[in-house]
């Protein structure tokens, strides 16, 4: 089953961005599970380590919710994506077999350092976009459908 707390991490980001940009107030995690068509506790688990990590800011109360905790440009998808995921690996292995050929023998080493390099290669590409740079392909994907339709 493939994970989709970036995705969905991403998106919430995303929500607060252009509601920042829109002179929005914070979003409250009903607000957001609405817009995800997703449970709100689910927004509330992806929420603590964007906060954790000061990439949002949460205040409790009837008039409280989410917001960005710093600036579009200064928060990178890498930093998202880390928050999203934590140590969990890109790939997972398969359980290990009884080593009686060098497949066997070596398989995991060999898939460890081939999902180390992997890894590395997303967080590089990741780490080059900011969250000012997603909202900008959003907006253009936008006027680019709009122009279709």
């Amino acid at each position: 089953m493939l994970d989709i707390r970036f995705s969905r991490a991403l998106q919430v980001m995303l929500f607060l961005a252009m509601a920042a940009e829109n002179g929005s107030g914070p979003l409250s995690s009903a607000e957001l599970a609405h817009k995800l068509n997703a449970n709100p506790s689910l927004v509330r688990k992806l929420l603590v380590p964007l906060t954790d990590e000061g990439l949002v800011v949460c205040v409790k109360g009837r008039t409280g919710g989410a917001r960005l905790g710093r600036p579009t440009d200064r928060i990178t998808l890498a930093e998202i994506y880390r928050c999203a995921v934590g140590d969990k690996p890109l790939f997972a292995p398969s359980p290990g077999a009884e080593p009686v050929c060098p497949v066997t023998a070596h398989a995991g080493e060999y898939f460890a350092t081939l999902t180390a390099e992997a890894e590395e290669a997303v967080l590089e590409s990741l780490g080059d976009r900011t969250l000012a740079d997603g909202v900008g392909e959003l907006r253009s994907l936008c006027t680019g459908h709009a122009r279709q339709g």
